[in-house]
C-alpha cells in the first residue's frame, strides 16, 4: 500500500487533510489512515523529515510543506479543503480563525467537511486559550488522583490517559460519528475534541462507584487500583514482574491453587482490613520462582496471571504473534492496524514519508480523481 491511496480498509476513499501537531492530533491521523483514510500531513517550511528516526505515528500519510502564513499558501491549504472530507487541526482556539482557514471559510468552500479541533481544553471555559499537557488534563478530572499506591504521590500514565485515551480515541470517535451523520444530513460540522473531555469520559465507571460511596478516596485501597491483593503485580525470583488479576472467586481459586497455597490459612480476602497480610503471603511466594516459571505454571489457567513484558519481550510473545498485533514495516516493529474488519480488513501501514509533495498536486488528484469506492452518501 502506499500513502496516496489505501486499497483496503473501511475508510477506502475518506480524505483527510491533517495540519501538522504533535500528541493526539497525529496519532488520531494515522489511525484513520490505518484504516484506509488518504492523509495528507501539512507541515512547516523547514520541517525535518528524520530519516535516521522516523516517527511510527506518521506512517499512513503524504507530507505537503505550506507556509500558512503565505497567502498564497493559505489558498493551496484551501483547495485541499476544498475537495477534503476531514480537516483535522491542534491549534488553540481561534489561531485557525487568524490564519484564515476557520470553519466559517472552510464551511464556504466546503459544506460536508468534517472540522476536527483537537485541544486540551477544548473551544470554550476558563482554560480553553491556557497551555497544558496530557499530565494537567488528567489532572483536573480525578483520574491523575485515583492512579498510584496507597501513602504515595500520584503516579504519571505515561501519557495515554490523556492524550491517547482521552484525545486520539474521541477525536477519531467523532471523526466518523460526524461522517456517518454527514451520510443521513449531507452537511459536515465542527467536532470540539477536548482531552479533559475525554478523561472525564474514561473515568465514568470510577466516578459511579464513587457517587455511590463504593470508591475509597484514598489511592491504591480499592479492588482496582492495586489495592486489592488480587489485582496487582510481584516481583518474582529474577527481579522482573508478573500481573495478577484474579478478580473473581473462581479466578482467585485457581491463583490460590497454582501457588499451592492451603486457602483455609489465608486471610479473608473479602475483608479489606486483612489485604495487607494476604499481600505479604502472595509477595513472599512470588519470589519463590522466576517470573517465567510463573508463566509456564499458570499458563494453562484461568488464574489471570500474565508476565509484565518489556517491549521488545511483548513483541516475541506468543499470543501478539499468533495475532500479528505487532508487525514490521522497514525493518522496524510497530502495532498493526486495530480494530480488526471481516469484510475490509487494512491494508499494511505505508512508512513514514521521506520527502515532502506537492500539495497543490494533491488538490488537483482529489478534485478530478474521486475515489470510486468513495460511498456518495458520506
Amino acid at each position: 500500500m502506499t500513502a496516496t491511496s489505501a486499497a483496503n480498509g473501511p475508510l477506502n476513499g475518506i480524505r483527510v487533510v491533517e495540519i501538522g501537531g504533535i500528541g493526539p492530533g497525529p496519532h488520531g491521523a494515522m489511525m484513520l489512515g490505518d484504516l484506509g483514510a488518504d492523509v495528507i500531513r501539512v507541515e512547516r517550511p523547514g520541517y525535518d523529515f528524520g530519516d535516521d528516526e522516523p516517527d511510527f505515528v506518521l506512517r499512513n500519510r503524504r507530507i505537503a510543506v505550506l507556509d500558512l502564513k503565505s497567502s498564497a499558501d493559505r489558498i493551496t491549504l484551501l483547495d485541499l479543503v476544498a475537495a477534503a472530507d476531514v480537516l483535522i487541526e491542534g491549534f488553540r482556539p481561534g489561531v485557525a480563525e487568524r490564519l484564515g482557514f476557520g470553519p466559517d471559510v472552510t464551511a464556504a468552500l466546503n459544506p460536508r467537511l468534517v472540522y476536527a479541533r483537537m485541544t486540551g481544553w477544548g473551544q470554550s471555559g476558563p482554560l480553553s486559550a491556557r497551555a497544558g499537557h496530557d499530565l494537567n488534563y488528567i489532572s483536573v478530572t480525578g483520574a491523575l488522583n485515583a492512579i498510584g499506591r496507597a501513602g504515595e504521590r500520584p503516579t504519571i500514565p505515561v501519557n495515554l490517559v490523556g492524550d491517547y485515551g482521552g484525545g486520539s480515541m474521541f477525536l477519531v470517535q467523532g471523526v466518523l460519528a460526524a461522517l456517518v451523520e454527514r451520510s443521513v444530513s449531507g452537511r459536515g460540522q465542527v467536532v470540539d475534541v477536548a482531552m479533559v473531555d475525554g478523561a472525564s469520559v474514561l473515568v465514568q465507571q470510577i466516578l459511579s462507584l464513587h457517587q455511590r460511596g463504593k470508591w475509597n478516596p484514598a489511592r491504591g485501597t480499592n479492588t482496582l487500583d492495586g489495592g486489592a491483593p488480587f489485582y496487582d503485580t510481584y516481583e518474582c525470583a529474577d527481579g522482573r514482574f508478573v500481573a495478577v488479576g484474579a478478580l473473581e472467586p473462581q479466578f482467585y481459586g485457581e491463583l490460590i491453587r497454582g501457588l499451592a497455597l492451603d486457602p483455609a490459612e489465608l486471610p479473608d480476602r473479602n475483608d479489606p482490613a486483612r489485604w495487607p497480610a494476604l499481600r505479604e503471603v502472595f509477595t513472599r511466594r512470588f519470589l519463590q520462582r522466576s517470573r517465567d516459571e510463573w508463566t509456564a505454571m499458570f499458563a494453562a489457567t484461568d488464574a489471570c496471571v500474565s508476565p509484565v513484558l518489556d517491549f521488545d519481550e511483548a513483541e516475541q510473545h506468543d499470543h501478539l504473534t499468533a495475532r500479528a498485533t505487532r508487525i514490521e514495516i522497514d525493518g522496524l516493529s510497530q502495532a498493526a492496524p486495530a480494530p480488526r474488519f471481516g469484510r475490509t480488513p487494512a491494508a499494511t501501514p505505508s512508512a513514514p514519508p521521506r520527502c515532502a509533495v506537492s500539495a497543490t498536486d494533491v488538490a488537483t488528484e482529489w478534485r478530478i480523481a474521486p475515489s470510486p469506492s468513495r460511498p456518495e452518501r458520506l
